[in-house]
């Protein structure tokens, strides 16, 4: 077994050899056909986020498999495994939990602390094989590509359970995604072809947002500008919810410009940074501020349906080999990424 393992924060994964493992009880063997690679592997590789006001939260671990959009096949399974078989081709649920606590019980894994998400804490799919402790953790992927079905399992996963959380959207209800990168592109997909939601799409680079324009949007705004937030509370009196993608204090800050009263601004992105806004706000503006991370197992059975049912458009796909992956984090930490890219196993 080939994986790529972290050594010293930032440093190029270390290529290890290893034997493969083979699987007991429930666990099912998964060889990996592609994972893409995602901004929190960034974070998880240098081993700490920006909280803000010179805080940090060290994540670094010597010789973690980091990976979490995985699509494989699987290879060999467990004696107690059900509903699987070996030939089986199939995306991972990644946000796996310890499976008996408050969290789970509700069946909110991903909520799960410290849980057994792969490739946060258990080994993931910068490897040529990963152990999925049970079969519910498999999902039917239908006819799109292999590459494009690894995305489904975080930045699909993320926009879909992201947009769920503004609920039911009435007729003059506007909404606006900031940040158009892999998994606000995600998000757009998403909501435009599965939702009928027609988004204003807010990023800092004018290439990114033609490439929105390009998708069908017809709104969208560069917030290099934070005057441009005034222009689109002009344009819509205020809207009604803001996904921010990004997560940085500028972002968000924007994100609360653009908001009529009563409004929600949900915060997916991990960029980092802090926020200071006056109690009293609260109140007077009757606003919700929301965390939303990744998303239940329940929300990737619908997701993955809308996918077979060929109801969510593809995003564009940078395919490049597993051994590429040093590079691929790079690549990504200096904005050279447009879409997502995704490790192929050969």
């Amino acid at each position: 077994m080939i994986s790529y393992q972290t050594t010293t924060p930032g440093a190029d994964l270390l290529r290890v050899e290893s034997e493969t493992p083979v699987p007991t009880g429930t666990e099912v063997l998964v060889k990996t056909v592609a994972c893409g690679v995602c901004h929190s592997d960034i974070h998880m590789h240098e081993g700490v986020f920006e909280l803000g006001n010179d805080k940090r939260l060290d994540v670094h671990r010597e010789g973690m498999v980091l990976g979490h959009e995985i699509f494989g096949e699987v290879v060999a399974v467990g004696p107690e495994a059900e509903g699987v078989q070996v030939g089986d081709r199939r995306v991972v649920y990644p946000w796996i939990g310890c499976g008996d606590c408050a969290a789970c019980n509700r069946g909110d894994e991903q909520l799960c602390t410290p849980g057994r998400a792969i490739g946060i804490v258990v080994r993931g799919g910068f490897s040529d094989h990963v152990m999925i402790p049970h079969s519910r953790y498999l999902f039917d992927k239908g006819d799109v590509a292999d590459s494009l079905a690894a995305t489904y399992a975080c930045s699909g996963l993320t926009a879909y359970a992201a947009l769920k959380r503004m609920g039911d959207l009435h007729k003059d209800d506007e909404v606006v995604i900031i940040g158009a990168g892999g998994v606000g592109m995600m998000a757009i997909q998403i909501a435009m072809s599965a939702m009928n939601i027609d988004p204003i799409v807010v990023d800092i680079n004018d290439s990114t947002l033609r490439a929105a324009r390009d998708l069908g949007v017809t709104r969208t705004f560069n917030s290099s500008d934070p005057k441009t937030s005034k222009e689109i509370r002009k344009a819509t009196g205020g809207v009604y919810a803001v996904l921010d993608f990004v997560g940085a204090e500028s972002s968000v800050n924007y994100g609360l410009a653009c908001l009529r009263k009563g409004g929600m601004l949900v915060i997916v992105g991990l960029y980092g940074g802090a926020l200071n806004i006056p109690i009293p706000f609260f109140p007077m503006n009757a606003r919700i501020i929301q965390g939303s991370y990744v998303g239940t197992p329940a929300d990737m059975g619908e997701l993955m349906e809308l996918v077979r049912a060929g109801k969510v458009a593809p995003i564009d796909i940078q395919e490049r080999p597993l051994s590429e992956i040093s590079d691929a984090l790079k690549d990504l930490k200096a904005g050279k990424v447009q879409g997502r890219q995704v490790l192929m196993n050969d």
